[in-house]
């Protein structure tokens, strides 16, 4: 029987969980989580991942229609547009790692909505963004940073997105002294795919071997889906190593690779984190893509 992890206020503090939470994982495993699988919850149940916060309005938007082919439960939504085609799209806010490291934290915020879109089978053909930013126009410190902020997001999106190939063809911005301490960053992508050759993160079968592909990993990132459950501070610097380093050279290999793939049917389902499934020669290959 396991027992309770030493110190476990701060154990919740550090990983973002409240005391509700913990009694609830208790409840989910009939004893007491160990450090990994503390971890695993916190990340899981973080905003980032679960929504907790903004779960009960998202459930307000319309998610059922004729030409919706797929709803929320998948890397992306799909809608038809006729003539046999589909639009694959993926909305994601990167305020957090944004706010502490403007450049990464936007750039990365793209790359992860693209591979959300193409590991649907779509191509990725165009972003989108909406923005917001505290005052830029004042000579004090805030509207320095602000300023700051401004030209790392703007330079983020746009980089990661030239790199990729994918234009970012437009989007909005607003300043308001309500966002100094909170900026906004929402990013969008847009692919195209055939209606009839949507991928799923579904995979079954018993014995299939697991592989990650994708790019280096490192200690940057650790933590982040947590820390996206935190509120701003002045210490918030010291949360940079939380955001992650982009590599849209190693995405771009990754979406090439992808597309050829799918051009087979070997395919069975594709998640980003990422996880595929492949049927060659009789055998079944569970492929897991992961890029940060």
């Amino acid at each position: 029987m396991s027992q309770q992890l030493p110190d476990i206020d701060t154990q919740l503090a550090n990983h973002k969980l409240s005391q509700e939470d913990y009694t609830h994982i208790k409840e989910i495993l009939d004893r007491e989580p160990n450090l990994v699988e503390l971890g695993i919850f916190s990340a899981m149940w973080s905003e980032h991942c679960s929504y907790k916060s903004s779960k009960v309005h998202l459930k307000g938007f319309p998610t059922k229609a004729p030409w919706v082919i797929q709803g929320p439960g998948e890397n992306a939504g799909v809608i038809d547009i006729g003539d046999g085609y589909a639009a694959v799209f993926k909305m994601e806010s990167h305020n957090h790692p944004s706010f502490i490291e403007p450049y990464q934290g936007a750039a990365t915020g793209v790359g992860g909505i693209m591979r959300d879109v193409f590991t649907m089978g779509a191509r990725p053909v165009a972003s989108l963004n909406a923005l917001r930013f505290g005052n830029v126009m004042n000579d004090d410190k805030v509207s320095a940073h602000q300023r700051y902020l401004v030209r790392g997001v703007t330079e983020g999106i746009g980089g990661y997105g030239n790199c990729m190939g994918v234009p970012t063809i437009g989007g909005e911005v607003s300043f308001d002294e309500c966002y100094n301490g909170n900026i906004l960053v929402n990013a969008f992508n847009l692919g195209i795919a055939k209606s009839d050759e949507i991928f799923l993160g579904r995979a079954e079968g018993i014995g299939n071997p697991v592989m990650y592909v994708g790019a280096k990993t490192g200690r940057d990132g650790l933590g982040g889906a947590v820390m996206s459950s935190d509120s701003f501070t002045e210490e918030s610097k010291s949360l940079r190593p939380t955001v992650q380093v982009g590599d849209p050279f190693t995405e771009k290999l990754l979406l090439e690779a992808c597309m050829e793939l799918f051009k087979t049917d070997h395919v069975v389902g594709i998640q980003d984190m990422v996880l595929l499934v492949l049927h060659l020669h009789l055998l079944r290959w569970l492929v897991v893509l992961v890029l940060v």
